[in-house]
């Protein structure tokens, strides 16, 4: 893999200056104002999709609200990596942001649940887009001593909205209506297109080599986008249906899968091969088994603990400032030497945190270890997230930086589906299902074995990351 050739630096880089810096100032508030809006829909739309789905009569496709989205942003990924290398990341920027502000408008104006799943599926198109864009936007924009610092932003920008979003939803749902809330959120588009796009198009606009000649659309990458997408769609749903004939689509997902991912992460990626293909591998492993986990610990401190739904929301809540703090540490300049072990540290933090999750179902335990244990480990994740960004944009020649960026996100999200999707079904098999049913208040006498044969596949996988972490150098001096 070539590396990029050094930037010559600008007058207030030379000084010093920062990502608030005069140069950088308009192009740093407006990327960050593109996060803070992907952020708040994220945190918002989500409280208000329950309402959505029982007025539109469509509890059954519920979970289909949420794959489609995703299904979609795995497409989009790599057709925003190709678009960007070959055109700049300007106009699949633009493009992903109104399909974002569509996709909204659309599910909060849908009469059926079929429609309202459409309009999150364009919705995950416009986030797939947007995701890759900024990413080449940075590795563009940016020399590569102030990028540590703009991804620490990024994982700021998530802190107030993780906290306000649900509030502000809960209360536009309850008081005006769920359509308020994805009608309403496309107003936010016009702060980031007003501030990012002019800056942007000053200083990362066009292709890398703008001597080079313009290269066609890789149709074989595209297909194999359209491939990845409709595996995971059958996935998941088969996972969602555990009767013999589920097996039927699951197997054809997989065998979908396995070539497409091959094709479309880099070579080596699966044996954890030193440098890139271990820096994409461990996104992958960190994200994943991270989301698996903290999507049944709310879950099961209602049922098993008999929390109230927002003191469960609220032990795992404090993860989004500690997050931040991390991904803080590891953009001080003083420790750029120390960024691979700062990664292994990280992600032995998030192994112990998530197996301490089982030892809550054990009544002795007090509940308050689940927000220690969250609170380390996000602050873990926030070091190696952030770091895997940081160590991608250094090890990607400027020309394959949007397609090193879709490799990544693709790896983020698959591995969220594919291992939410395995803990989903163990957790049914054991009888998750009827424990969904009750609540503590309820009487339920759950089998508290379908919790934790979620979170001990995960806390090894997370373990397996730290070994990944190992392999990041390509050299012994990076």
């Amino acid at each position: 893999m070539s590396r990029p050739a050094p930037r010559a630096l600008r007058p207030d880089e030379e000084s010093g200056g920062g990502i608030l810096g005069r140069t950088y100032r308009a192009l740093s508030i407006g990327t960050v104002a593109v996060v803070l809006l992907i952020a708040f829909e994220a945190t918002a739309v989500g409280t208000a999709m329950p309402v959505a789905a029982r007025e539109l009569d469509g509890i059954g496709l519920y979970a289909f609200a949420f794959s489609s989205y995703f299904t979609t942003s795995l497409f989009a990924m790599v057709l925003a990596g190709q678009w960007a290398d070959r055109d700049g990341p300007l106009r699949p920027l633009t493009a992903g942001i109104l399909a974002f502000a569509a996709g909204l408008l659309l599910s909060g104006t849908a009469t059926t649940m079929w429609l309202f799943i459409l309009g999150r599926a364009v919705q995950g198109l416009g986030g797939g887009l947007v995701i890759v864009s900024l990413y080449v936007v940075i590795g563009r924009a940016y020399p590569e001593r102030l990028r540590p610092g703009i991804m620490a932003a990024f994982a700021a920008s998530w802190v107030i909205p993780s906290i306000v979003g649900p509030l502000i939803s809960g209360a536009v749902t309850q008081e005006l209506g769920w359509r308020w809330v994805f009608n309403g959120t496309p107003v936010l588009v016009a702060l980031p297109l007003a501030l990012a796009l002019p800056a942007i198009r000053r200083m990362a606009s066009g292709p890398a080599d703008p001597t080079a000649p313009r290269t066609a659309f890789d149709a074989r990458r595209i297909r194999l986008a359209l491939g990845i997408s409709v595996g995971v769609g059958l996935l998941q749903y088969a996972a969602q249906d555990l009767a013999w004939l589920s097996m039927l689509p699951a197997a054809a997902g997989a065998a979908l899968l396995v070539p497409v991912v091959l094709g479309l992460l880099p070579q080596g990626t699966w044996r954890a091969a030193r440098g890139l293909p271990s820096v994409v591998l461990l996104r992958g492993m960190a994200a994943g088994s991270f989301v698996a986990a903290e999507s049944f610990v709310p879950l099961m401190l209602v049922t098993q603990r008999g929390l109230s739904p927002t003191l469960a929301g609220l032990s795992i809540g404090v993860g989004g400032v500690t997050w931040a703090m991390g991904s803080f540490l590891q953009s001080r300049p003083r420790m750029e030497p120390h960024r691979e072990r700062l990664m292994v540290i990280g992600m032995l933090l998030n192994t112990a945190a998530i197996a301490t999750l089982p030892t809550v179902l054990i009544d002795a335990v007090p509940v308050w270890i689940v927000g220690v244990a969250w609170a380390s480990g996000c602050f873990g994740l926030g070091m190696v997230i952030a770091s895997t960004s940081v160590l991608l944009l250094k090890l990607s020649a400027p020309e394959e930086a949007g397609s090193n960026s879709a490799a990544l996100q693709i790896s983020d999200g698959l591995s969220n589906v594919l291992l939410l999707a395995a803990g989903g079904a163990a957790f049914a098999a054991l009888g998750g299902g009827s424990i969904a049913g009750h609540t503590a208040s309820g009487g339920s006498a759950a089998n508290p074995v379908a919790f934790a044969v979620v979170f001990v596949p995960m806390a090894v996988v997370a373990l397996a990351g730290a070994w990944v972490a190992t392999r990041l150098r390509t050299s012994e001096k990076l």
